[in-house]
This record gives structure tokens, sequence and C-alpha cells, in this order.
């Protein structure tokens, strides 16, 4: 049976902070953040958007009524999710309007959260290959003002319909994880902003690459030569280069060099204007390849890094299918990213600040300026209170 994405998409904030003007405030040179990480937008999540509603806009543009019937599985992705009991999972299944005969729950490893669940629902699949899984990558990246991580801030969602037959990617069965307890980057309860070692992340990074290529490289007999293009996690856009570079020029022929490279500028150019967003980086990468590099043909095979710190990673591949162009909602994605708003770092700097009672009083938010369908109205009785306003057309 051959099982994989059959729909993909994804749904960013209406607010960005222009990158050499955070540098600018930050008394950096620009080119540090430009160049020298590789990003030149971050998506600023308003007042008004968490992690739920994010994944939620995410779904909502994705899903039509035959989707949502045979959705009977949600896994929810996240590493900033806004419950310790409840999961994101459940509030999304009621704002998108999907059959109450599902299971939906929220799934945590760091950045991996989200493949995770793509690996699970390739699962459910197997055994219910009329079914269809909703899998969410959805987390707002905060390491606090003027912190040594702000500049790999970022928010957004990516939502993806695991099914039989799928439209556009059928996933291999064979692929390489590994797991090693080490403290790169983490997130106490206690806190909202993130804790990293950035030097010791950056060299697991890179470890756990070449740890799960050499291991799947054993266990399928390809190489470098068998791919047209490598996707990775990437919290900056210079991170999956500098895992990729030293193996591929190892291994690699001056043909695959050529190609997996200029395909990779290819798949970061969506993370280059939205910035980190955890969970769902490697498939806004998937994204940005598909929708962006014309001559991706069907049957290409794609590798895809996903790492997670603390630390989980794993390589899998995946197959393009024919007319997978056809399925994508290229147009919609580059309208959406185009529509944003650049905020001054002053106006980042106010919304970063803003938080939520934690004290179980009554706030009620003015979501007039979000245009967004799905918004956060407020808090009552410690419970969040959601809105989709398509509803109230």
């Amino acid at each position: 049976m051959k099982i994989g994405i059959d729909k993909i998409g994804f749904y960013v904030p209406n607010l960005y902070v222009d990158m050499r003007e955070l540098a600018t405030a930050r008394g950096i040179e620009p080119d540090k953040l430009t160049i020298g990480i590789g990003q030149e937008k971050m998506a600023v999540a308003p007042f008004t958007q968490d992690t739920v509603t994010l994944a939620a806009n995410a779904a909502l543009n994705l899903l039509d009524e035959a989707d949502k019937k045979a959705i009977d599985l949600i896994i929810f992705g996240t590493e900033s999710g806004i419950d310790q009991s409840k999961s994101a999972a459940v509030y999304v299944h009621e704002l998108v309007g999907l059959a109450s005969a599902a299971r939906s729950f929220e799934i945590k490893q760091a950045c991996y959260g989200a493949t995770a669940g793509i690996q699970m629902a390739k699962g459910h699949i197997a055994l219910n290959p009329d079914s269809k899984v909703l899998v969410l990558a959805s987390d707002i990246a905060r390491y606090g003002l003027n912190s040594p991580g702000e500049s790999t801030q970022g928010a957004g969602a990516v939502a993806l319909v695991i099914s039989a037959d799928p439209k556009i990617m059928v996933l291999e069965d064979k692929s390489a994880y590994h797991t090693l307890d080490i403290m790169d980057f983490w997130r106490p309860s206690y806190s909202d902003t993130a804790f990293v070692d950035g030097k010791f992340s950056n060299e697991q990074y890179i470890l756990f690459f070449e740890t799960v290529w050499k291991q799947y490289r054993a266990k399928s007999g390809l190489a470098f030569k068998d791919f047209e293009a490598l996707c990775f996690h990437v919290p900056y856009t210079k991170m999956g280069l500098k895992a990729l570079k030293p193996t591929l020029q190892a291994e690699g022929t001056k043909e695959d060099q050529e190609r997996i490279l200029e395909n990779y500028q290819k798949s970061i150019q969506y993370n280059k204007v939205v910035g980190n967003i955890y969970t769902g980086s490697l498939y806004l990468s998937l994204l940005s390849l598909l929708e962006q590099t014309a001559g991706l043909e069907a049957g290409s095979r794609i590798g895809l890094f996903s790492y997670g710190s603390g630390a989980v990673g794993e390589f899998f591949t995946g197959i393009l299918q024919p007319d997978y162009q056809n399925h994508l909602n290229s147009t919609q994605h580059k309208n959406h990213l185009s529509a944003r708003r650049k905020i001054s770092v002053e106006e980042y700097e106010s919304i970063f600040r803003q938080e939520l009672p934690i004290d179980g009083s009554t706030i009620e938010l003015d979501t007039s300026k979000d245009l967004a369908p799905i918004c956060l109205v407020g808090m009552t009785e410690n419970k969040r209170q959601y809105v989709n306003k398509q509803r109230m057309a």
C-alpha cells in the first residue's frame, strides 16, 4: 500500500519584522543575520494568535468537506503548547469542524514532534486504508528580547493530510533514527522562553545528520545520486547547509553537489521570510522546495532530515507523485506571504511583552485587526476563548 502526503499547506501570522532593522536596533551588523544565518524576515504572532489558532488556520485553508469526514485521527506536534493537560488537537478538531468519531492528541519532542506524528499516521493508515490523518505542526519560537537566540525566532504552522494513494508524495518504508539524552535546547514548564546552548546544539545537529545518513545509506543502499533534493529542519537557513556540505562533498559527485545544493536553496525560500517555526520548519522547507522548483519531476526522491533537540533525529524519504503540482496551493501561499504587514522593532517588542492573565481573571482581546479566520478572543475562568469568524458570517 502506498501511504504519504495527500495535502500540505501552511499558515503564518500577518506580521513580520525585517531582520536588517532588528540587527540595527541590536547594534549588530545586518549581514550577520541576512547572510551569516540566512534570515530576511521574522514572523511575529499578534496577541490574538497562538499555536492553536495558527494550526487551525492552516488546516482550515487546506481541508474540504470530504477530508473532514474521512479524518479520524488528529496529531498535533508542538513544543509551545498552551495547556499541560488538554491537547491542542482537541481545540483544532472543534474549530475546523472535524467528525466526532476521531482520536485527537498532542505529541512533543522539540522540533521532531510532527515527524513522529507522520510516522504514527502511516501506521494508522496501514490498518485503516480508508481513513485520513491530519498532522499539525505549530509553534511560536521565543528566546527573549536581546537574547542570543532572538534572531532565530518565528511563528507559524504546517498542516498535512496523510492518506493511502496520496496525491503529492509517497513516503518510503525505510528510515533511520537516533536518540541521545543531551541538553542542547530546552524549555522548562515555568519559562515562556527557551534555553539553548547554541554552539553545542549546532554540533549535535550536524552529528545527528551524519549518524542517521550513514544508517540510512546502510539500510537502503542508496546514495546522493539517488536523490533529487534533500530538505532539512532549519531553525535558521544556514543550519542545514552546515550539516549537508561536508558529507555531500565527501560522497557526492560534482553533478550531485550542484543539483542538491541548488535545490537546497529553493527549499529555504519560505523559511528565510518566516523564521523558525520549530516542529513545522522541515515541512515548510519541503513546501518551499515543491512550490519554488519548476523542474522537479514525478518520481523524484526527496530526502528529509528531522531534528528535535534533546535529542531525536530521523532521515526518511518520499517519492513525488504524478501531477503533484496540481495539488499544491502555490498561489495562495505566495499571496499570503506577500500580504503580510511589516512592523517596527518597537511594535514587535510591545507584542512580545504582552501576557495573558495567570490568575483566572477575564480578558477580552480586540481581533478587528487580525485578518485570520480563527483567532484567540480572550480568557475567562482560566479558559482560552476562540472564535471561527467564518461561522459568524
